[in-house]
């Protein structure tokens, strides 16, 4: 396995493990009973706000040099600017299309929302911790309370829109 291979693979495993929790959220619930239109559109608008301030994040990250100080503090080598850049822009579309896709009912856009808002929360603690684990500033630090705040904010929608699957009595 190439160097740079490795560094990604076990660098994202962060977000490998947010996109299992995602997976497991949006099998096991589905939009309850109460989901009306209106709470779906405060759902679809703070997504799409917190989409803005993920790119607004990324673009910090970019600039800072994120995608060579997180590989490097995990002793990895560093990805390059072209890889950092594509992996963000994608998911920054998937996420636009899956808003779309939550408007249009189908159930499969609740996978990119629920990653999105687990990982825009995990930022909330993790660039703090990694600013304190550097001594100092970490790339991404300035957008990350902004991003957090807008992912638990998004989590709290989601959770109070879905619900779990009833269980069967015998």
């Amino acid at each position: 396995m190439s160097d740079s291979l490795r560094s990604i693979l076990l660098s994202t495993a962060v977000l490998q493990v947010l996109a299992v929790v995602a997976l497991g959220l949006t099998i096991l619930r589905r939009p309850g009973p109460e989901a009306d239109s209106a709470a779906l559109d405060r759902i679809i608008s703070l997504f799409l706000v917190g989409i803005t301030a993920q790119s607004i994040h990324f673009i910090e990250e970019f600039i800072t040099g994120f995608y060579l100080r997180w590989p490097e503090s995990l002793g990895l080598s560093p990805w390059s600017a072209e890889f950092f850049v594509s992996f963000n822009v994608s998911w920054i579309a998937i996420w636009v299309l899956s808003a779309a896709g939550l408007r249009a009912g189908i159930r499969a856009a609740l996978f990119p929302t629920w990653f999105f808002a687990i990982g825009m929360t995990v930022n909330l603690v993790g660039h703090p911790l990694l600013a304190l684990y550097a001594g100092g500033y970490f790339p991404g630090l300035w957008s990350s309370p902004v991003v957090g705040v807008l992912g638990v904010m998004l989590l709290n929608r989601l959770w109070r829109h879905t619900e779990g699957f009833p269980v069967v009595s015998r």
